[in-house]
């Protein structure tokens, strides 16, 4: 992105029209010109828009960066650019000197070129910043080893590592170990992403390890089975939700200090969960050379600043500058859409896998029947295989211990979690009452956290009270709601982030109930994440979804019919588990 900003010839003037930010510069101050990191409002374009902007009185450094732009040279190219000083005062971490004329222009080419290069082989349009993304973990773990992606939930960090994974495919095989939950998710996206890389769900056996492999799996797996991993070396290793890690005395992260790479990477939306020295774990696990000593990283870091040292929190950023990128949504609102949509994909945990077997064989045993009675029981086993994708204990009446037993609810907790960490209040809608009140449990168990929940048996005062409580600026930072009773007519724009628990058949629905937050008043980028139990009949609602042909609310018997139409052998093609994919 570029960042456009004025001079009245004494101080910055006003940003130019466009999305805009407040951005730290180097510019003088004062009468005596001295130069100082300030706070500079500016408008963010992407490259594109620089080129074609109406920009009446554009000074040198507009001119010179559109030159730039338009002639098209190579990164390694010599020749070099002589951009005004104003073109490229970004001050470093400790505001302590400026990036380089030339660094700024090598970067700007070799991002264009990278976006070159993503076309021809990745089935994604990237955005400008996820472009940078790419270009920059290649860049920072040809320097370091490996790189620490931070960016904020909802701007894409698995499209951007996928594409890295894409081009380092030659180099040898690459492991990607994330949360059990999701990983049939990351099998799915680089599938769907880059379908010439060849990717391997992995639970343990044999480990195929030629070039263009991308071996997929869960931490757990990682524990028990490491030594399988580490007897060997990857070209390339991806930490996903690398929070997981956080504590460097537990197995899990043993195993993973333990795996031999040509290059690690770390994913994570919150680096920082507790307290800073959990930092070090994830610097020490990707950048070793760096982030060698634990002693060391507290006594210059993590105790002065915990003390409220402001020369120790800057000479942090400045040692955290050359591994970690994290950004926020706020700092590329101008290359995002108003909403984001992010489609997760979990696995069942082996206790939802067996139970929703033996619901649906059970069904079959009974038969469907005929007429209104096929109707009737085509909806109750679609209900019950449903629940048994958001929690087991639904079904079997075992709900002592919730956490575990669920990969959609493990899930949906990590979500929440970050969001919790960042502030950022959540809506999450579900079908169904039972779900609701897990929900409301486990966010209390797991978190402290006492959501609301609004459904269709509470009265109209005891709703408006739930509404004003949650757009409220201290109200609760998780809202639980009735697809059915909320899924309209309702403004809770304090929230941003919205989360489908489970999948209804008719996209509409689902699309009225994210336009609860996406709606005048609100001033963010909303994200909207939807959970779907991979295998499942929820895959296929999902594929329906893309096809844009879904069945009408199931609520409406014109649904049910539409259903019980079917005979029996395409009815239960959609309802079996397709445990091939």
């Amino acid at each position: 992105m570029f960042a456009l900003w004025t001079w009245n010839g004494s101080a910055p003037g006003r940003a130019p029209d466009g999305d805009r930010e407040a951005l730290s510069l180097a510019v003088p101050t004062g009468p005596d010109g001295a130069i100082e990191v300030t706070d500079v409002e500016c408008a963010l374009v992407d490259p594109d828009e620089l080129l074609d902007l109406e920009l009446g009185n554009a000074g040198p450094s507009v001119h010179t960066w559109r030159a730039v732009l338009q002639d098209g040279a190579e990164p390694g190219d010599a020749e070099m650019v002589p951009l005004p000083i104003a073109a490229h005062a970004v001050p470093d971490a400790v505001g302590t000197s400026i990036v380089s004329a030339e660094r700024a222009v090598r970067v700007l080419r070799e991002t264009r070129c990278a976006g070159a290069e993503l076309r021809a082989g990745l089935k994604a349009e990237l955005r400008p910043y996820q472009v940078r993304g790419v270009g920059w973990l290649h860049e920072t773990v040809a320097a370091h080893g490996g790189a620490v992606l931070a960016d904020e939930m909802g701007l894409g960090k698995t499209v951007q590592t996928i594409g890295f994974l894409l081009g380092r495919a030659e180099s040898g095989a690459q492991l990607v170990v994330c949360p059990t939950s999701l990983v049939g998710n990351w099998a799915h996206e680089i599938t769907r992403f880059a379908p010439g890389l060849r990717v391997v769900a992995w639970r343990g056996g044999e480990i195929a390890d030629e070039a263009g492999t991308i071996v997929v799996t869960g931490y757990p797996i990682l524990r028990l089975h490491g030594a399988v991993l580490t007897d060997r070396c990857w070209a390339t290793v991806v930490f996903d939700e690398a929070q997981a890690l956080k504590n460097p005395r537990t197995q899990v992260s043993k195993a993973a200090r333990a795996l031999t790479a040509e290059a690690k990477v770390a994913l994570t939306g919150t680096p920082v969960e507790n307290h800073l020295a959990e930092l070090w774990a994830l610097l020490n696990l990707v950048a070793p050379r760096l982030f060698g000593h634990r002693t060391q990283f507290r006594r210059r870091f993590v105790r002065p600043v915990h003390e409220g040292s402001a020369v120790a929190a800057a000479r942090l950023r400045d040692a955290l500058e050359p591994v970690l990128l994290a950004r926020k949504k706020a700092q590329v609102a101008a290359s995002l859409p108003a909403k984001i949509h992010s489609d997760l994909l979990c696995d069942l945990t082996t206790e939802q896998e067996r139970l929703y077997d033996q619901l649906l064989d059970r069904a079959i045993d009974d038969g469907f029947g005929h007429g209104v009675q096929r109707q009737s029981r085509v909806l109750a086993a679609l209900t019950a295989l449903k629940q048994v994708c958001n929690h087991p204990g639904l079904i079997t009446g075992e709900l002592g211990e919730l956490a575990g037993r669920s990969g959609k609810l493990d899930l949906c907790a990590d979500i929440v979690a970050n969001n919790l960490e960042t502030g950022d209040p959540t809506l999450i809608f579900t079908q169904y009452r039972a779900t609701g009140d897990l929900l409301v449990r486990h966010l209390h168990e797991q978190f402290g956290v006492r959501a609301p929940f609004f459904h269709g048996g509470l009265d109209q005062a005891e709703r408006a009270e739930i509404v004003s409580g949650f757009q409220a600026e201290d109200g609760p930072p998780v809202l639980i709601l009735s697809l059915r009773a909320a899924g309209t007519g309702l403004t809770l724009t304090r929230a941003a982030d919205v989360i489908h628990f489970d999948r209804w058949w008719n996209p509409a629905v689902e699309a009225q109930a994210s336009d609860r937050v996406h709606r005048i008043g609100q001033t963010r980028t909303v994200t909207i994440t939807t959970l779907t139990s991979g295998t499942t009949v929820e895959e296929h609602i999902a594929g329906m979804h893309e096809r844009k042909s879904a069945l009408a609310d199931l609520n409406d018997s014109a649904g049910i019919a539409a259903l019980a139409r079917l005979d029996d052998d395409q009815l239960i093609e959609i309802l079996r588990r397709k445990r091939e994919n």
